[in-house]
Formats: C-alpha cells, structure tokens, sequence
C-alpha cells in the first residue's frame, strides 16, 4: 500500500514538474529540492501559443500552470485568493480568474453511484430523476429528482475517483509547501506550509458530504425559530460520503428584482434583511455560511430568504468576533490607535516593525473612507486596503476574518445591485456596539476574572515544580541550552563548501610539488623513459584533482 502510494506520488510530481517548467518556472525546480526529480539534460521549449512564455508575467504564469494541474489546485488558488496575508496583490488578482467549472461527468456513472451509496434502484425510489446536472463542479455534480413520496430533492453525487486524486495531491502539496518555502518566501509569499495543512483539513472535511450535512443540521438549530430564514433540509438517512440528498426549493436569485416585484416583494427590504441574517451568523453565533453569492441566495415566493450551499462555512471564537467588531466601531469614531490596537488583538502572531507607523496608516485608511458618502462608499476597496496593511505587516490573523471581508464585499454588491444607497457600515454599527457592550458587561468581566484567577493558581502551583526541576539538572550537569542559527544555514554550508575545496586545492597543489621534488630524488624506481614511477603517478593524481575542482566549481555556478 505504501510503495503504491509512492509510486502515485512520484508519477504526479513528475507531472507537476513537467507543467512548472512548461509556464516558465524552471528556477522552482532548479533552486529547490526538486531538482533531484528532473534529468540534467533536460531542454525547455520556451514558446507558449502565440508569444515566449516569459512574455507574461510570473503571476499569469503561476495562474496557467495552476489551472493546468487540475481541481485540487485550482481550489487551493481559490481559497489562497482569499488570504492577503499569504499572498502579494499582483497574485491575487490572477487567482480571482480562475473558474472551477468543470464538465459534468457521465449521468449513469453518478446514478451507478447513488444506487451502491444508498443501497436503492433510482427506478424504483425516484419517480423522476432529470438527467442532466443542474451544477457541476471540481468535486461532483448536482441532479434534480422527485422521490415516490412526491418530495422534490436534489442530489449531490461525487466524482469518481476523485478522493484518490486529491489525497495524492493534497500529500504533494504539503511536499512541495516544505520543498520550496525559502524560495516563495523571497517572492512575499509566506507561511505557506501552515496554509497547506489548513487547506488539507477544509477538503477532507469537503470530501465528505457526512459533514456538509452537519453544517446544514447547525444552521437550522440556530434559526428553527426564524420565519423570514430558511436552510433546506438534508436527508440524513440518504446522505454519505459520497451522495448527499437535500430538500429541493424553488426560488429566484436575490437579485432577480423583476421577479422579486413581479411577486410584490419589496427588493430593498429583502437586501436590508439579508445583510441582518448575516451579520447575525457573524457576531451573534460565530458561525457563518462562507460563500453567499447571488446563486447561494435565495428568495421564495413567500419573501423567505434561503441560503443554499454549505460545503463552505466559517467561524470566530468569541474574542475575535470583539477584536473585529472594535476595528470597524474605531474606523467610525476615528480613532487609528484603537484600530491598531484591536487589529493587533486580532492577530495571532505580526512582525509589526513601526507601531506608530501601523497608526499612521489606519488613519489614512479611516480618512479615505470614513468620511465618504453612501454612493462612494465601498467594502471591497475598503476590505482591500485593510488586507494590505495586515499583509505589509506580516500579520497572522483568522482565515474566516477573510472570508467575512470577502463575503461582506460580495453582499455590499449584491445590496446596490438592489439598492444604490445600500450602505454595509451602517448595517455593522449597531451589532459592533452591541458586543463592545457585552465585552465590558459585569457577568463577562467576572468570566474573564475567573478565568486569569484560575489561570494564575496554575502557574502559582507549577512554578516551584518548574524551578525545583530546573536546579536539579543543572546539579547533575544536563541542563542544556539548544541555539538555532534559523538564517545562516545557507552561509554555513556555502562556508563548508568552500572550505572543502580549499583543502583539496592544498592536498593537489601538495601532490604536485612533492611528485616535481621526487624527479631529483636518488635510488627511486624509475620507468622506462627515467622518471621516477611515483612522480608520474602523483603528477596524475594532481591532475585528476584539478580535474574534480574545476567540476565542483561548475556545478556550483550553474546552482
């Protein structure tokens, strides 16, 4: 099972190597680990359809390579679209290109499926299965059916295969993470590996339907008492890994105004409430639905909002949804020391290296924005300056902080679609007040008390085991102190190269001179044509040397 596992492994990243080289990117394979995976005498054609493929940019090429590998990256890219603080601008922008629409694959293939997933015959349990998809995507594809009972579902089938391929390339992935960090770290790209390994636990999590229906079961126990909100069901009992069954609803897209007047629903106030459920998943629950585009939103003929599609949720713990909620009340009040101090609250980690200057550019952020009326107002700009400065300072924050800018960026649109004077800031004020109000509340503060109470008699208690453990090895003589020279790896071993061929410098120029002395040298076996046997062979033997110095020295050139 392992060898055939490494076996898949090597065959795919050969594969990805082949396409990293065909978009330009021999400096990947040649300045990193993977070089080891490639012959030497390899030779690059360099024309790409109808110019040389250096006529574009890096990022176009990362783009088209990345669309070339296939589903598990062009997801990757996707969600990396979305963080920031990864990535540059330049790259982000070319991510935002990629579409993850794929063709549909074959309907008996996914009936074959749902009948060995759900142990039925699709004859007999559907009175009506409708052949062709209504979606498709990089892990299955949807069908409209209606079962013998008369319920109208749809059915969500899984590609064939497809766990097989991202497992594959999820384990490349983390690979090539590990193989090429310094090097993306010199192009701004940063804490990549961490990425992956999140990354890696979203799509194991996706790849199993089992949990989108979890995610469904959530959201309708947090709002079974809403009238004006609506998750369809998902039918537990007919949903796996692989096939997942939800209630079918008939509905328009939250921006099909003429439909939505055409039923006597007030557009506008339908936005308003569409932005109030949301900030409610954010700040009320810290549990919301990641992607609400127009096509997840929807509006039934009784003016009932439905959100559809889960396989894509996100969450704040209670702390960041108050750092959040900070950031956004400072903006209003005009205070960029506030910002900066919750923003920094927010993070986990930064290498913040000028605080005064992180001010300084909170308050040009809040002066270029605060100020403007409804019209030129403008989330995504506004989302997209903020995520520049967490990016310039190396700030580690939340994904879902992210997806909520994104996500807020997308229902601004979708709000002035509907309305022109929608106004998202508005919206956010009083939820932002309502927790900075909870935060200082006298149950909260009594919480946070006890908590660092409890906390500190923690410490109290282990601190004399620490420092009586501490003495002891250092009595037995093991206490040891381990020091990392994190930069200075490449240093030390371009130091131990050189080293290396100084000495064999001196060992050749050494064999030299004593072979030339031995000429002279008497009553020494000699050849033939007089030499002496042991200045021939150490005339050979420094010309071999030479030999292998002069080669080092070119591999090392052309590294």
């Amino acid at each position: 099972m392992l060898f055939n596992q490494t076996f898949k492994n090597l065959r795919r990243t050969r594969e990805i190597i082949r396409i990293l080289t065909k978009y330009g990117f021999e400096d990947i394979v040649t300045e990193t680990s993977l070089q080891n995976f490639v012959s030497e005498k390899r030779k690059l054609s360099w024309l790409r359809q109808e110019k040389p493929v250096f006529g574009y940019t890096r990022w176009e090429r990362i783009r088209m390579a990345t669309e070339e590998l296939g589903p598990t990256f062009v997801k990757f890219a996707q969600v990396l679209s979305n963080r920031p603080d990864i990535l540059p601008d330049a790259l982000i922008s070319e991510f935002e290109k990629l579409q993850s629409s794929v063709p549909p694959f074959d309907t008996a293939e996914a009936k074959r499926i749902i009948e060995s997933e759900l142990n039925i015959k699709i004859a007999d349990f559907f009175e009506y299965f409708e052949e062709t998809p209504i979606g498709s995507a990089s892990i299955g594809q949807v069908h409209r059916a209606r079962m013998s009972n008369g319920e109208q579902v749809v059915i969500k089938v899984q590609r064939p295969n497809v766990k097989e391929l991202i497992d594959t390339d999820l384990s490349i992935l983390s690979d090539l993470a590990y193989r090429t960090k310094e090097f993306m770290e010199r192009f701004g790209v940063i804490n990549v590996q961490d990425v992956v390994k999140a990354f890696e636990r979203s799509m194991t999590k996706e790849l199993s339907y089992i949990n989108e229906a979890r995610n469904i079961e959530q959201f309708r126990n947090y709002y079974k008492d809403e009238k004006a909100f609506y998750v369809p069901k998902a039918y537990k009992k007919y949903t796996t890994d692989k096939v997942m069954m939800i209630e079918m609803v008939n509905g328009c897209k939250i921006t099909n105004v003429q439909q939505l007047r055409e039923w006597g629903i007030d557009p506008v106030d339908v936005a308003k409430r569409g932005m109030s459920i949301y900030l409610n998943q954010i700040f009320d629950h810290g549990y919301f639905h990641a992607d609400p585009h127009p096509g997840n939103v929807l509006v039934l003929p009784d003016n009932t909002i439905c959100l559809i599609d889960f396989g894509m949720v996100g969450s704040l713990m209670e702390d960041d949804k108050h750092n959040f909620a900070g950031i956004f009340i400072s903006m209003a009040q005009r205070d960029a020391r506030a910002m900066a101090t919750y923003l920094r609250k927010l993070s986990v980690d930064d290498e913040i290296q000028d605080l005064r200057q992180l001010e300084y550019d909170l308050n040009e952020l809040i002066e270029d924005f605060a100020s403007l009326d409804v019209s030129e107002s403008n989330m995504a700009e506004m989302g997209a300056r903020l995520q520049k400065i967490i990016y310039d300072n190396k700030m580690r924050v939340p994904g879902g902080i992210f997806l909520i800018l994104r996500a807020l960026a997308i229902l601004e649109g979708i709000g002035k679609v509907i309305s022109p004077d929608f106004n998202t800031m508005e919206f956010m004020k009083p939820y932002g007040a309502k927790l900075i109000k909870d935060r200082f509340a006298p149950t909260k503060l009594g919480k946070d008390l006890f908590n660092d109470m409890g906390e500190f008699a923690t410490f109290i208690q282990s601190f004399p085991i620490e420092v009586r453990d501490i003495l002891k090895q250092t009595r037995k003589g093991k206490l040891r102190f381990q020091i990392e020279h994190a930069a200075y790896e490449p240093i030390l071993e371009k130091i131990t190269r050189s080293t290396n061929r100084i000495v064999l410098a001196l060992i050749v120029a050494a064999l030299f001179v004593s072979s030339a002395l031995a000429l002279f040298a008497p009553q020494i076996p000699r050849t033939a044509s007089g030499y002496p046997y042991i200045s021939v062979m150490g005339f050979f033997g420094s010309l071999f040397g030479c030999f292998v110095l002069w080669w080092v020295s070119v591999r090392s050139a052309r590294k």
